[in-house]
């Protein structure tokens, strides 16, 4: 059994900044890809950025410049740095990481409110 905690969703203003924790717990063998997602209210789920476990990146247009997303191996933990947060980013972030043998796996969401 594996489990992803999210943590550091909150309320800030227009141009604030976030950090997004999500720690890995359980008995796995490896994590490969690990990556952000986010839901808004009345749309899909969309990729918010993705890394690889070589620490290659990838990222949602309406995120780039603004958000890195950045892992420790030895923490099983994946992170999110938002920058110059816009009211459109205003979403529940999901955390998702592929498990060696387990497969995809999600958090339970965490919520992330911009006010303008």
């Amino acid at each position: 059994q594996v489990q992803l905690v999210e943590s550091g969703g909150g309320l800030v203003h227009t141009g604030g900044s976030l950090r997004l924790s999500c720690a890995a717990s359980g008995t796995f063998v490896s994590i490969n890809d690990m990556g952000w997602y986010r839901q808004a209210p009345g749309k899909q789920r969309e990729l918010v950025a993705i890394i690889t476990s070589g620490d290659g990146t990838n990222y949602g247009e309406s995120v780039k410049g603004r958000f890195t997303i950045s892992r420790d191996n030895a923490k099983n933990t994946v992170y999110l740095q938002m920058n110059n947060l816009k009211p459109e980013d205003t979403a529940v972030y999901y955390c998702n990481a592929d498990f060696r043998f387990f497969g995809d796996t999600w958090g339970q969401g965490t919520l992330v409110t911009v006010s303008s």
